[in-house]
């Protein structure tokens, strides 16, 4: 327990650079405090002390505005970087060496039983307002764009964006997971162009065609 803890601090230092000090990340950091109420809150889930867990889980919501429900399972090393709205549900299985951001939704699709949340495997990154929903996987070293939606499995070593969220790389090598938000493919703006580029087409065949007639 305190070795995954340990692990917890200092998996901050690694992905946050304005991390200064060991007190400022135990003290100051709600995405920890989200990440060490769970752990606790699990441990009481899986002993069927759901209503306690559920005490925690909700108590933790409201002081980091985090909610995970006690029943989803989270590997070593996650980091929660700015987790205001974060919401992760009870069957969501998250891997080791995951990073999300704020407004993240790890969720369902409606009120089926059973598995209904998504599985996030080892050294994923799913950045800010991103939503994966339904029980599908995101495979290895994928990375999930600022404001997707998801609703298909996601290969291994996949960059995903749009809504709805399309692979939009995938090279069979393990991804950097520095993300640059402000550097992704746009899948949208690229078939607007595709479009302009037709439409000017059609424009210059109807002039051509009115030349003719004008010349008949």
């Amino acid at each position: 327990m305190f070795k995954m803890m340990k692990e917890d601090v200092e998996v901050v230092f690694d992905q946050d650079p304005a991390a200064r000090s060991y007190l400022e990340v135990i003290l100051t950091y709600s995405g920890l405090h989200a990440i060490w109420s769970h752990r606790i809150a699990h441990a009481l889930y899986k002993r069927k002390l759901f209503f306690l867990a559920r005490v925690i889980s909700q108590t933790s919501r409201f002081f980091t505005g985090i909610e995970i429900h006690p029943g989803a399972k989270i590997g070593r090393r996650f980091f929660i970087d700015h987790g205001m709205g974060v919401v992760i549900g009870e069957t969501c299985e998250i891997g080791d060496n995951v990073t999300i951001y704020q407004g993240v939704t790890l969720g369902g699709t409606g009120k089926e039983k059973g598995k209904r949340h998504p599985t996030i495997k080892d050294n994923v990154l799913i950045a800010t307002g991103a939503k994966v929903l339904g029980s599908i996987t995101i495979g290895e070293n994928s990375k999930i764009g600022g404001g997707s939606v998801v609703l298909k499995e996601v290969p291994p070593n996949s960059t995903v964006v749009g809504i709805p969220g399309r692979v939009v790389i995938q090279d069979g090598k393990r991804i950097n997971r520095d993300l640059n938000h402000s550097d992704l493919p746009d899948p949208v703006a690229d078939r607007f162009k595709e479009l302009q580029v037709e439409l000017n087409h059609l424009k210059r065949e109807l002039a051509e065609l009115k030349t003719e007639r004008i010349k008949e």
